[in-house]
């Protein structure tokens, strides 16, 4: 009798019933119940009811999942766990759930929202497979031709900071001197996917007034693989290959301008073309839990050329060498209970070599950046990053006058900072990002405490609200901090508030997003460019706001993807040797991109055109009292490309900028004193030359026989 009481008591079983239903109440169907560690358990029924028998007692955990919900973990009692009701919430994570774009465009192929596609970033007619140019047709962006850099709503270049991989690069630009253009130094093939803020950024990043770029470096490659570029320009080669764990991206490229400016007519008088050899590599390990990458790039560089100068009756002959170096380290992964992990170093340097007639300067730059991060996920709900940042400056120029002593100046900055930033979803629809940011300068000698803040609301399945606001400091730039022994500076400030919306439906995307930006402590001084014995402060402000459109349509007409883009700017400054509170000289209130690829599938060819407009910048004629009257007539630039493919690996490629041979000026370079008459003789600060013809073959040899540089062109 005892033994069988006490098999009844092992085989005993109890049954579990209950009706699962969503946060407002409604019945859910097909969710998966059962005890965790058992096979005990079911699926609940169109009314949402369930019941099922276990052999377990005591306190045991219930889990209830269904795909778009959030998987719920229990404890119950199995003994008086009956006709309960399991209310599920909505999954966070889910494809259509909120996202903050606020301030933010991305490309890339895990971008949740992605305004462009990888293709876009190098296929856009007229950038010539600069990144920068590129993304210059996206709004909130200016067009400084004869700078080349990357200008933000209303900021200068140096306002925009570059990271790979989450570490900063110090000198993201080329060699380039005054009204000669620059271009970005990366390959673009490297790269997986861009991210480029407008303003409003993550507490993780600093040390930027206006904007941050970042680019990431693929992960894995698809294959083993070459690459053969040969170019009106120049001649590049690169190599991928992948083994089981590990994997090998090599490119080297020479760029000379000679044959091109033989061919076309230039409105400079050169000595030397511009000349580069340049390369870039990544290796990559992929380990259990994580991924380490190592990234190193060069470049050397030079060009000799004589500018006129309406000061001189000679021209000034500037012959310029440029050596760079970039090394850059990374690991990302997980561990223990959802803990993430990215850390890496960066290291930069940068030598000029430039005379100026019988002048010489010579400066170099060493630049470093130690980064580490950690984030945990305690739900789908909440995560929570923290981390430091220690960024390293040492920037030293000697500046060798014909008739003078050598002139030294530079700078020693060490910058440590530690922030925090939580991401919060309330639900599908609400989202937030709080985070806070603390830095120390040694060399300023002050600590800045800069809160971030961001909310996204989805107001429908496909459009959505987001707001950001937050304050961004920089350390004052290296034209002005190199003088830092006479004078004691400040960081330069800036807050933004920005409110956007985005509407994303079947490969349509539509933007808009308005701003005001507040600057603060912004740099002046008393002569007519920052000196030695110039008279620092930081008494300087300003004030940026606009309005910002994008359109993009993939769908509506076949093979035809175009977007457009408008930017209307209001932005004042009283800074450098500002007599008064105006718009800067780089600054166009009305820009307009319109951008379009179609793809002639008879002819296996892809066109383009691009044409940018922008309206009529401001300079200042000494001839009229008030100060920045002038406004150059609008500028305009219509573009054209035509990639043929010759074989499945082997692409003919033709570009040509400027099509139409606009007569574009950038502005006017007055001289410093009048003349018999009283009055301030001025040149055309022009393009280097009108137009801008480009052609490539690209053959690319890999294990599949398919893959092509399409995407680099």
């Amino acid at each position: 009798m005892t033994i069988l009481l006490f098999s009844l008591t092992i085989f005993a079983q109890t049954t579990i019933s209950g009706k699962v239903v969503d946060e407002k109440g409604k019945p859910v169907s097909g969710a998966n119940i059962f005890i965790e560690g058992t096979y005990d358990g079911a699926s609940s029924s169109e009314s949402g009811d369930f019941s099922f028998t276990t052999t377990t007692t005591g306190n045991q955990t219930l889990v209830v999942s269904f795909l778009i919900y959030e998987t719920l973990r229990t404890v119950i009692d199995v003994e008086n766990f009956k006709n309960k009701t399991i209310k599920l919430r909505e999954s966070v994570t889910s494809l259509d759930a909120v996202v903050i774009t606020a301030g933010t465009f991305e490309a890339g192929d895990k971008a949740r929202v992605s305004v462009l596609k990888p293709l876009d970033i190098v296929t856009t007619a007229g950038s010539a497979g600069n990144i920068i140019a590129a993304l210059q047709t996206l709004p909130g962006t200016q067009t400084v031709g004869e700078d080349g850099r990357l200008f933000v709503r209303g900021g200068e270049a140096n306002e925009t900071q570059t990271f790979v991989d989450g570490i900063r690069v110090a000198q993201p630009y080329g060699a380039f001197t005054n009204n000669l253009p620059t271009r970005g130094r990366f390959s673009p093939f490297l790269f997986s996917g861009i991210a480029y803020s407008t303003g409003g950024y993550s507490a993780e990043y600093g040390e930027a007034l206006s904007s941050v770029l970042l680019l990431n470096t693929q992960d894995d490659p698809d294959q083993n693989k070459t690459e053969i570029s040969l170019m009106t320009v120049g001649l590049g080669i690169g190599n991928t290959q992948k083994w089981a764990k590990s994997s090998l991206s090599v490119n080297a490229s020479y760029l000379n301008l000679a044959p091109y400016q033989a061919a076309i007519p230039q409105n400079l008088d050169w000595n030397s073309p511009f000349q580069s050899l340049s390369g870039e590599t990544v290796y990559r390990y992929n380990f259990n839990n994580g991924i380490l990458k190592l990234y190193a790039a060069f470049d050397a560089s030079k060009f000799d050329i004589n500018q006129e100068n309406i000061n001189t009756p000679e021209k000034i002959r500037v012959d310029l060498n440029n050596n760079n170096f970039y090394l850059n380290s990374s690991y990302k992964g997980v561990f223990g209970s959802n803990w993430q992990i990215t850390t890496g170093l960066s290291y930069g340097y940068s030598n000029n070599k430039i005379n100026l007639d019988s002048d010489k300067v010579a400066n170099d730059e060493n630049a470093a950046h130690m980064k580490f991060k950690l984030r945990k996920s305690f739900s789908e709900r909440v995560k929570l990053s923290f981390g430091a940042d220690y960024f390293v400056t040492q920037f030293n120029e000697d500046f060798n006058e014909s008739s003078g002593p050598v002139i030294t100046n530079g700078y020693d900055s060490n910058i440590a900072a530690v922030y925090t930033e939580a991401d919060i979803f309330f639900s599908k629809k609400w989202a937030a990002k709080v985070g806070i940011r603390a830095s120390n300068n040694d060399l300023l000698k002050e600590t800045a405490i800069s809160p971030r803040i961001s909310f996204a609301y989805k107001m429908a399945k496909n459009s959505q609200f987001s707001f950001a606001y937050g304050d961004f400091t920089q350390t004052p730039s290296a034209e002005n901090i190199k003088y830092s022994n006479n004078n004691q500076f400040e960081s330069e400030k800036a807050s933004h508030y920005i409110l956007n919306f985005q509407y994303n439906k079947n490969g349509k995307t539509f933007r808009a997003e308005t701003y005001y930006k507040d600057y603060r402590d912004l740099v002046k001084f008393d002569t007519k460019t920052a000196q030695y014995n110039s008279v620092f402060s930081n008494s300087g402000s300003g004030y940026a706001k606009g309005l910002d459109l994008f359109w993009r349509d993939g769908k509506s007409i076949k093979n035809l993807e175009y977007w457009v883009s408008y930017s209307y700017i209001d932005t004042e400054r009283n800074y450098k040797n500002f007599s008064s509170q105006v718009t800067p000289s780089f600054v166009a209130d009305h820009s307009l991109s319109i951008v379009t690829k179609y793809f002639i599938t008879n002819w296996k060819s892809q066109i383009g055109f691009t044409n940018s407009y922008s309206s009529g910048r401001p300079y200042n004629n000494p001839n009229e009292v008030k100060f920045m009257n002038g406004k150059t007539k609008s500028f305009n630039s219509l573009s054209f490309n035509w990639a043929y493919l010759l074989s499945l690996q082997k692409i003919l490629y033709f570009s040509v900028s400027n099509i139409l041979g606009t007569k574009n000026v950038f502005g006017y370079e007055y001289a410093n004193n009048p003349d018999n008459t009283g009055f301030y003789n001025r040149k055309e600060i022009i393009p280097t030359a009108d137009r801008f013809f480009f052609v490539g073959f690209f053959w690319t040899i890999s294990n599949d026989k398919k893959d092509n540089q399409l995407r680099n062109l």
